[in-house]
């Protein structure tokens, strides 16, 4: 909460977006929970709408508040396409919490199998992971054979990923003797 009134104020001032959205806005003011609740929310549609409205201009709608190269190694494009920048910090998503709290931790091997492809998911989650510490195994989806065979060889502390993937390693862990329980 010590650094959300700065946050605010960054905002107003880095990023044409927000300037407008926030313009009625108090940045000082903003040091509570209730105050935080006070601000108006953006929802994805009014994302993708402003970011469309621009596209010829500024892609990313003037929300980004770094530019292209050093500041921001990579986009991803989620569906709409919404254009998601990634910057350079080590828990850029900040959610290294999330997968702390999931029960990894520094020195363990996750098996990220989240999509690399296009949406940020999982560069996601490997950046969260590299941030508390843990190894990656970036797997992605597809190529179902190959990745148990991975997990079989490398033994993994855990999955990280959506569950309907999950489910294909599990339908062939006889076939591949996985070392863990399911």
């Amino acid at each position: 909460m010590g650094e959300l009134a700065s946050q605010v104020a960054h905002a107003q001032r880095a990023s044409a977006a927000f300037a407008d959205i926030l313009a009625s806005v108090d940045a000082p003011s903003i040091t509570s929970r209730t105050a935080l609740a006070s601000l108006p929310v953006t929802r994805k549609t009014q994302l993708l709408d402003r970011q469309k409205a621009q596209r010829a201009q500024d892609p990313m709608g003037g929300f980004a508040t770094q530019s292209y190269g050093t500041e921001m190694p990579q986009i991803f494009a989620s569906p709409g396409p919404i254009y998601e920048p990634e910057g350079r910090a080590a828990d850029y998503w900040r959610t290294a919490r999330a997968v702390f709290a999931a029960g990894f931790r520094a020195g363990d091997l996750i098996h990220n199998c989240f999509s690399y492809h296009f949406t940020p998911a999982g560069s996601m989650m490997s950046c969260a992971a590299r941030a508390i510490g843990c190894t990656v195994f970036p797997g992605g989806t597809g190529q179902t054979e190959q990745q148990v065979q991975a997990m079989a060889e490398l033994r993994p502390a855990g999955y990280i990923g959506t569950p309907s993937f999950c489910a294909l390693f599990w339908r062939r862990q006889t076939r591949w003797a996985l070392p863990y329980p399911a």
